[in-house]
């Protein structure tokens, strides 16, 4: 069956992308190990997907690109619907900061750069964030 028949509707499909790219880094490095099939399932559930949904993607045979986007911002949109995703339960941990940085990699982030990023979208998502982020967001949007 091709993935395509598996997608629903736009929000579901962003979420069946999310989750298929997601697969294919997990799998980047050859075999899934257990722990990594564990954030997978973790993932699947954040994102509603089936069952069904979840055995298609997971077959060996497919292999999904990482859809990079050529801006900047729509790469950032990404990221952004991304944590949404990961905060759905107010949570994140240490391994699924990994498997977000190795997305925002993917995505087209350098390295460094995506480390950095993840870091201060932990804090804004985690109502973490320092004053002065705080009052230039503020500033920014009052302007």
């Amino acid at each position: 069956m091709p993935i395509l028949d598996l997608y629903e509707h736009g929000d579901h499909r962003k979420n069946l992308a999310h989750f298929a790219t997601l697969a294919s880094l997990a799998a980047i490095d050859g075999e899934i190990n257990e722990k990594e099939m564990e954030i997978l399932k973790k993932f699947a559930f954040k994102l509603n997907i089936t069952d069904d949904q979840f055995k298609e993607v997971m077959k060996k045979e497919n292999k999904y690109p990482i859809e990079t986007p050529h801006s900047g911002e729509k790469r950032f949109k990404r990221l952004f619907e991304f944590f949404q995703i990961i905060f759905s339960d107010h949570y994140i941990d240490e391994d699924e900061r990994k498997m977000v940085e190795k997305y925002a990699i993917g995505l087209g982030f350098d390295p460094k750069k995506a480390s950095d990023i993840i870091d201060k979208s932990i804090a804004i998502f985690t109502g973490q964030i320092p004053f002065e982020d705080y009052y230039e967001l503020v500033k920014r949007e009052c302007s």
